[in-house]
């Protein structure tokens, strides 16, 4: 049943009080970005993070705001509660800012599949926000956002019956770890001639591989995340999972396969989507064109396609290099970017909560 209980408080003029919570991380330094760019809808806007970052002070809507401690007393009188904070601090206090009176919009891996806890898209599936029986909303992976935009936009015309994708995962989905990691790599190699020789690139890093297996400077990495059961990755799976539940097609045949690659921030990925019927190039266009959340650039022959590097820092999700399968005239074969700490975390997030705070007026 729906959860359409307010929170505990209201902020300024009687709108919601808005805590986020892991506000000194990478998610949430963007997090506090977004909410200053955005239509402001929140009172107070309540910063909170581990002990060892409590009073610092941050900028949101162009104010300084000191950082709390993460305790239950301060998440007193929060009407909404955004949690950008590893999977076990998820675990242990959404639910217990639920209980307090707050819905949670989480951007853990915790609760995606908790059949109680909606997996929301706005683009996509806005209504599953209003059905909340645990108190929590459930952010997607940001591998999954960089291409689902797209894919449920053509979905919604053609009816989507198959998906194969290849991701090419920047180094910040894996934290500040991972950039740092690949800065330091970058330094070592830069200059030289390595990458001419086997092996070569991997001792000139030796161990300093940080959260990767491998180098992944002037390398690519076919691995994200941790080993699942018959040599897939909890990413494949989790991209599989996540398109199925948001999509709402329990039974959609996925293949994925994650790879890494030397770029700090926005994610890419190859799509090949099999659909109910035939499908044209130009209808697939006309939809990806119109579609909300969605920039449309393709035009190979003029060099014109998106890339990482003319992403980076946008909210759109880009799509190019539009074609019809040339085997299956009911497939489509795409390529898209998204920024993996905006569309695929923070803004995600923000938009969820801006839903909830509608929901609660």
């Amino acid at each position: 049943m729906a959860d359409l209980r307010r929170g505990g408080g209201t902020g300024r003029s009687g709108r919601p009080t808005l805590a986020v919570v892991g506000a000194t991380g990478a998610v949430g330094t963007v997090m506090l970005q977004i909410l200053s760019q955005r239509a402001d809808v929140w009172g107070e806007i309540r910063l909170i993070a581990s002990p060892r970052s409590a009073g610092r002070k941050l900028a949101v809507r162009g104010e300084e705001t000191e950082v709390v401690a993460l305790t239950e007393e301060a998440l007193d009188g929060v009407d909404v509660a955004l949690f950008d904070v590893p999977d076990e601090v998820a675990g242990q206090w959404a639910p217990l800012a639920a209980a307090k009176g707050a819905v949670v919009v989480d951007n853990s891996g915790t609760f995606r599949m908790d059949p109680d806890v909606p997996l929301v898209v706005p683009e996509v599936n806005p209504h599953a926000v209003r059905t909340r029986p645990r108190g929590i909303v459930a952010n997607p992976g940001c591998t999954t956002l960089s291409m689902i935009v797209a894919l449920g936009a053509l979905h919604a015309e053609f009816g989507l019956r198959e998906l194969v994708a290849s991701s090419y995962q920047a180094v910040s989905g894996a934290g500040r770890e991972g950039v740092a990691t690949l800065r330091e790599q970058l330094s070592l190699v830069a200059g030289t001639d390595l990458g001419t020789c086997p092996g070569d690139v991997r001792r000139a890093v030796g161990e300093r591989t940080g959260p990767f297996p491998e180098p992944v400077a002037l390398n690519v990495v076919p691995w994200a995340g941790t080993a699942r059961e018959d040599g897939w990755s909890s990413e494949e799976l989790t991209v599989r999972d996540e398109s199925r539940k948001i999509l709402g097609l329990p039974e959609l045949p996925v293949a994925v396969t994650c790879v890494r690659v030397p770029v700090i921030t926005t994610h890419s990925l190859t799509v090949h989507a099999r659909f109910q019927g035939e499908v044209t190039v130009d209808k697939a266009r006309e939809i990806l064109a119109t579609a909300p959340g969605v920039v449309l650039f393709d035009n190979p022959a003029a060099g014109e396609f998106p890339t990482p590097a003319d992403v980076v820092g946008t909210d759109p999700t880009w799509v190019g290099r539009v074609r019809r399968a040339l085997d299956d005239p009911t497939a489509l074969e795409l390529f898209v970017c998204g920024d993996n700490l905006r569309k695929g975390s923070a803004l995600n997030t923000a938009q969820i909560a801006e839903l909830v705070a509608a929901d609660l007026s």
